[in-house]
Parts: structure tokens; sequence; C-alpha cells
């Protein structure tokens, strides 16, 4: 019998390379909100020429995570108190959504899947890395919209989760708000397991109100120390 054929994995572009390290860089927070992009600098950072750079930034405002103006040039994406709270209301209606059809038919794998992210949260709180915690805290929402049996409202989701993401590494630098936010996620997770689903949504709700809450005040306070 013949082998089957391998299929060959073909190597990332130099704009896939690019839009990689420009959108780590914005979620993890080392490139403020509103912040320049400079084509040139960048490109002579990551050594490649300024083609490659400037289709990852097309790629990367196709995310919603760059904006691109005429005459201006490239900046990162902004957006005022009330966009926020826009964004907010959407992911509370698409999470709320994934949550109440995962526990429905999924609820099983959702919970061991939501089990090993608390455990990794509970260490990286333990461990104080901050980082590590921002990426768990991710992967715990995904997971909800990965189990809940609908390609379209995950697709959905990932539409703006890389902007959730950035908001969120402004927070999850201060200890007592990832401590706060992994009793959250722990007592989310025992709800779902209990079968729950009143609870856990009001939890969910709660939880996402409170973060975009955190947000807008750590804003407010940023413009006053400015």
């Amino acid at each position: 019998m013949a082998e089957p054929l391998r299929v060959l994995q073909r190597p990332k572009s130099l704009t896939a390379l690019a839009a990689d390290e420009i959108r780590g860089r914005i979620v993890r927070g080392e490139l403020g909100l509103g912040s320049p992009l400079s084509e040139n600098a960048l490109a002579l950072e990551l050594g490649v020429s300024k083609t490659p750079i400037r289709e990852a930034l097309l790629q990367l405002k196709m995310e919603g995570l760059v904006s691109i103006q005429p005459q201006r040039g490239s900046f990162v994406f902004d957006m005022s108190p009330e966009e926020i709270k826009q964004l907010g209301d959407l992911r509370e209606t698409l999470e709320v959504t994934a949550l109440e059809r995962a526990m429905k038919g999924r609820r099983e794998p959702l919970v061991a899947a939501l089990t090993a992210i608390v455990d990794a949260m509970a260490e990286a709180v333990r461990t104080g890395d901050n980082g590590r915690y921002r990426i768990l805290d991710a992967a715990f929402h995904r997971t909800l919209f990965e189990h809940a049996g609908n390609r379209y409202l995950a697709d959905c989701y990932a539409g703006f989760a890389f902007r959730i993401q950035a908001l969120r590494a402004r927070l999850c630098s201060d200890p007592a708000l990832n401590a706060v936010s992994l009793r959250d996620h722990g007592r989310l997770r025992d709800l779902i397991a209990a079968g729950d689903v009143d609870a856990a949504r009001d939890l969910l709700v709660h939880h996402m109100t409170r973060t975009i809450g955190d947000y807008l005040d750590s804003m407010e306070q940023a413009a006053v120390a400015d």
C-alpha cells in the first residue's frame, strides 16, 4: 500500500511574522493605545523591508488593532469610553450565548478544559506571572466559544477578541485585580460544573461588567495623572 501523501507545512511569510510580532506588542500592552506606528522603525527593528510591514499593518487594521489615517500614518487602535462600553455590550451578548450553548450540549468537556485553565491561572497568580495570567484569562473565555458548537458565533467573537485582550493587558499587571479575576473564573467553573445556568450567566455578566468598569476607571486615573 502506498504511503499517504505528506502535507508540506509552508513557513509563515514575512508579512505574517511581522503581523504576529506587532499584534503581540499591542496585545501585551507594549505599544500604547493610540501610539504611532512607524513603518521605517518597525522595518528596522524586525529586519525586513517596508513592504511586509505595510501589509502587516493592513492585516491588523482588519483585526481592529490598527488605525490607518490618510496623510497621518498608522496608529495602534484607540477607543473612547463610550466605544468601550459598546464593545462590552457586544461581548456580553455573544459570550452569554456561548456559555448557555456550551452548558446545554458540551458541559463535561467544557468543565474539564476550564479546570485545566483555572489551575494554571492559580499558579500564575501564585508566582506573580502577570503575562501568563493574561494569556490564560483570554483562553478561558475563548474556551466557551470553542465548546458552543457554532463556528459563526466563534468567528464573530474572534473579530474583536484581540481588542479585548489588549484592553485586558492594561489590568492584568495589577495582582489585586488578578486575584479577584481568578476567584470569578474558579466560581464560574464550579457553577458550570453544577449545571446552574442562571447563576453562571449572572456571574459571567457581573465579571465582564466589572472588567469594563475597572478599565474605564484606569483610563480616568491616567487622564487625571496627565
